[in-house]
């Protein structure tokens, strides 16, 4: 067999090279934006809840430019490109992706080379649509009189609009859960303020969602966020449920383990007042008002029937169990690991720690305290001195 020619190893070559390429961890992005010549433009990426930057871009004379961005196998990238602040153009780019688009300095787009982009291209142009029709009606409401026949008609047309881009939106997304356009569907806001997804029962939508979008990208960070999204809504409907369903009670239960892993129940302790105090370990004040006054505080009015239920809101097991071997507390202290995504955070809706509540004969009371002498006011009063 002769051996191959120089010019067919160059075609075998350049052949490979192609498909190498091909095969490329990164999407490319071939983009023009009318009448902006000479300027520049960012692209970033979306890490879940906020923006990476990838690259400044120099548009060229012809306010041209070419960039390629990673994407890892079988995680598709949410890609926007800015200019001046605003953004132009929404991308959804696979690995081996190459992608065109033109737009003007308005943000209004077409795309080529990706169908989930061209997709979301569209899903955006009927959000900003929406938009525009509810800013226009609120400008309307803004300028007629209160108590009006007028204004109620047009309360009454915002209230249609909502429920018609609702419903399609609801449409949309069961006919293409199988798109990652429909995970920044679920977050959309109409009026800037207010969620279109914005009923507690959507968790079913968003979990639904979750589970057909895990089948086809079983990595993605966007559908693991959307699964723990899922997974809250349906925590707060569960909770809505049960207080639907459930006998009056003085105060939410609450069920924890403690640094033996043993769980304990806020609604076991049997003390005339009972101090539910959440905090975080992390904190040196917080460690520091444990000692200097929970600890005082709890050896003077124990015997007189008070106690303390601590829960720490910290990811961090590890510490927080270091912090109670070195700080002996002799309370209740129990630890929920999800932190500030507790379920209990949100019964009691806790913003931020510490933050501390008085339960008293089994009922929760309106007793504040701000410091270590009011708080021996309160239990004074409390426990009858």
């Amino acid at each position: 067999m002769k051996s191959m020619s120089r010019f067919s190893r160059f075609i075998l070559f350049v052949s490979l090279a192609v498909v190498a390429a091909s095969c490329s961890d990164v999407a490319v992005i071939e983009g023009t934006i009318a009448q902006a010549p000479s300027s520049e433009v960012v692209v970033k990426l979306l890490n879940v809840n906020q923006y990476d930057v990838v690259d400044t871009l120099s548009l060229d004379e012809a306010g041209r430019f070419e960039c390629k961005v990673e994407i890892a196998e079988g995680q598709p990238e949410f890609v926007y490109v800015f200019r001046n602040g605003r953004r132009l153009a929404s991308l959804i780019l696979e690995k081996g992706d190459k992608v065109s688009f033109i737009a003007d300095t308005l943000g209004n787009y077409t795309v080529e080379g990706s169908e989930e982009s061209a997709k979301l291209a569209q899903v955006e142009a009927e959000h900003a649509a929406v938009s525009r029709n509810m800013e226009q009606l609120a400008s309307r409401l803004e300028n007629v009189k209160p108590g009006s026949v007028e204004e109620s008609e047009i309360k009454s047309e915002i209230g249609a609009e909502y429920i018609r881009y609702y419903r399609s939106r609801v449409k949309y997304v069961l006919e293409n859960s199988k798109s990652l356009t429909v995970v920044p569907v679920l977050y959309q806001k109409v009026a800037e303020t207010i969620p279109v997804f914005s009923q507690n029962t959507d968790a079913i939508h968003f979990s639904n969602l979750a589970d057909s979008l895990e089948v086809v990208y079983p990595e993605s960070k966007y559908v693991k966020a959307l699964r723990k999204e899922a997974e809250r809504r349906f925590a707060v409907l569960d909770l809505q449920n049960r207080l639907s369903t459930a006998e009056e009670v003085g105060f939410f239960d609450i069920e924890l383990p403690d640094v033996r892993s043993q769980k304990i129940k806020l609604s076991d302790m049997d003390s005339r007042v009972i101090l539910v105090y959440f905090w975080s370990p992390a904190d040196a004040a917080q460690k520091m008002f444990n000692l200097d006054v929970l600890k005082p505080v709890y050896e003077e009015f124990h015997k007189k029937g008070f106690d303390i239920y601590q829960v720490a809101l910290d990811p961090d097991k590890a510490l927080w169990a270091s912090v109670m071997k070195e700080q002996n507390l002799p309370w209740v202290n129990v630890c929920d690991g999800l932190g500030t995504a507790s379920r209990y955070a949100a019964t009691y809706n806790i913003s931020s720690v510490p933050t501390a509540f008085i339960i008293k004969d089994g009922a929760l009371t309106d007793a504040a305290f701000t410091d270590e002498k009011s708080l021996r006011k309160r239990l004074n009063e409390l426990l009858g001195r």
